[in-house]
């Protein structure tokens, strides 16, 4: 579904570990011409095995508050609200997500860590059930490359492709389409597929420099290298084969190891984005 004209940017705060998913969720916000909603949820169990049940409370008043100002620093004339919900994370940021334009979220340190993730970690679980295009933020800021964006020629990818052209617009920054292909297929025809898909969304939003690049290889790995020098790596949270899981293996692969914040795009509609976009370019 198309998000509501109103829909803000929302922003699930756990912790302090979480602020450089504000900023750059603020950053998001104000190039989409959205408000951002800045959420914490409080568990009074946590607070009832505390020294003193007030000080989680104020802990989180805290944390809402220096969120909201560095919202406010980083995009002066962004509206910003902050709410504190006493319930759990995980469900509450999924029902949220059905009415938000962009649900953002920290990584829980996944990126660059090794290990196995657990399927249970927050932005997994956000991944493959928000209602909306999730953003997962690392901790270390990314550099200014180009807007990535996996496609593989089904539907899903094509909103993907959609939004990536809206948020590259949003951020004054170059788009990079990348098609991964077998070793058998014509890279030729299929560039001309890729350009004629990106003509017709980059014809809706201006001048947005952009690059169609065919690639022959794993798409997982390819994509993975390719974002390291990318400024955010977007791709469809699944694409439309039969027996998918609700999380495909190359966005599970973009969100485990790319080092640049990921946008998992799904809750889309096959229509037009709703919504003014900002050209942040001086």
């Amino acid at each position: 579904m198309a998000a509501p004209a109103d829909a803000a940017v929302l922003v699930g705060l756990g912790s302090e570990l979480d602020l450089p998913v504000v900023e750059q969720a603020a950053q998001e916000a104000a190039g989409h011409g959205r408000p951002l909603h800045l959420l914490h949820t409080f568990d009074w169990r946590a607070a009832f095995a505390a020294e003193t049940v007030a000080a989680p409370r104020d802990q989180a008043e805290k944390l809402i508050t220096r969120a909201a100002q560095l919202a406010h620093q980083t995009e002066p004339e962004l509206t910003v609200r902050g709410e504190i919900v006493e319930s759990a994370m995980l469900p509450t940021l999924i029902r949220r997500s059905e009415a938000a334009f962009l649900l953002a979220v920290g990584d829980s340190g996944m990126a660059g860590s090794g290990q196995c993730v657990p399927a249970e970690t927050t932005a997994v679980q956000l991944a493959a059930r928000a209602g909306c295009p999730l953003l997962v933020v690392r901790r270390e800021p990314p550099p200014q490359g180009p807007v990535l964006v996996g496609v593989d020629g089904s539907p899903s990818s094509h909103l993907a492709l959609q939004w990536a052209v809206r948020c590259a617009a949003g951020r004054g920054a170059r788009l990079l389409a990348l098609r991964v292909v077998e070793y058998d297929e014509d890279t030729d025809a299929v560039a001309e597929q890729l350009g004629e898909a990106l003509a017709q969304h980059t014809d809706r939003n201006g001048a947005v420099p952009t690059e169609c690049r065919v690639v022959r290889g794993d798409p997982a790995e390819v994509l993975i290298d390719a974002s390291r020098t990318a400024q955010a790596a977007l791709v469809a949270a699944r694409g439309d084969e039969p027996g998918r899981a609700m999380l495909g293996a190359v966005a599970q692969s973009l969100l485990y190891h790319s080092p640049a914040p990921v946008v998992v795009v799904r809750g889309l509609a096959q229509a037009p984005l709703a919504g003014p976009v900002r050209d942040q370019r001086p």
